[in-house]
């Protein structure tokens, strides 16, 4: 079922959204080579909890952490640990919030140090692909109108999609329907109502398009393990207007591509 929201419900997402959004930019301050990805998880979740929030992810169908932390091949879902970033790696960082009852969702992929030029093209064109998808999302259209955008501008360049794992929609649960896939057909798919909010985050693939899940039971890599890079916004369906309700505005004034 789809929980559209009121006006006064997706100002609630806003605000958690904002905790977030400064969290991850706490996280980007300290990003570099040598730094362990445990310490970017314990950097955000002291942020989160210090304004009031709760990591929407940490005890989530019992997964361990407040970040999932993605590295290389790995798409999402990766945990922090003591594995110190190194130069050349690139690294998905993904978090939520719950402020107020109402959770935010988004990630931000990093690449540490001189990564490889295809790698870096990989990067520009999953966060072009976000952006795309998100000026689809506006009332009257349909999730596939989203999906269709986002895989053809990855394949247009060469990359692939990964197919299993989906955006979603959100509020005062993390994940709700509908599903939003990175993949479809113009004009198939529900209707894109106002009062809608959804995640919207390209997966998208160096190599082939097919994942596996490793043995601890949530890090999903690619199979051919060749890097995969991820970008997520939450956003509000509005009759006027698309809203952008996370940022990545605070990594953006600490770290530079």
């Amino acid at each position: 079922m789809v929980h559209l929201k009121k006006p006064e419900e997706i100002e609630l997402i806003k605000e958690s959204a904002q905790i977030l959004g400064k969290a991850h930019g706490e996280v980007a301050k300290i990003i570099k080579p040598g730094v362990k990805t445990s310490e970017l998880d314990r950097v955000a979740e002291e942020y989160i909890f210090d304004h009031g929030g709760k990591p929407s992810f940490k005890g989530f169908n019992g997964f361990p952490y407040t970040l999932c932390i993605s590295m290389n091949e790995n798409v999402v879902h990766g945990f922090p640990s003591d594995y110190e970033l190194r130069e050349g790696d690139i690294v998905s960082v993904d978090c939520g919030v719950l402020l107020n009852g109402y959770h935010s969702d988004s990630a931000y992929t990093y690449p540490i140090g001189e990564v490889a030029s295809e790698t870096m093209d990989l990067l520009k064109t999953t966060q072009e692909c976000l952006y795309l998808g998100i000026e689809q999302a506006v009332y009257g259209n349909r999730i596939g109108d989203i999906g269709f955008t986002v895989q053809k501008h990855a394949e247009d360049r060469g990359f692939t999609v990964v197919r299993e794992l989906v955006g979603h929609g959100l509020g005062k649960s993390l994940h709700e329907s509908p599903e939003v896939p990175n993949y479809g057909k113009r004009g198939k798919g529900p209707k894109l109502k106002e009062g809608l909010v959804i995640a919207i985050e390209p997966m998208i693939n160096l190599g082939v398009k097919n994942i596996v899940q490793e043995s601890d039971g949530w890090t999903i890599r690619t199979v051919d393990r060749k890097p995969s890079a991820h970008f997520e916004h939450t956003v509000a369906i509005l009759k006027d207007k698309t809203e952008i309700l996370t940022t990545h505005k605070y990594i953006e004034e600490v770290f530079k591509y």
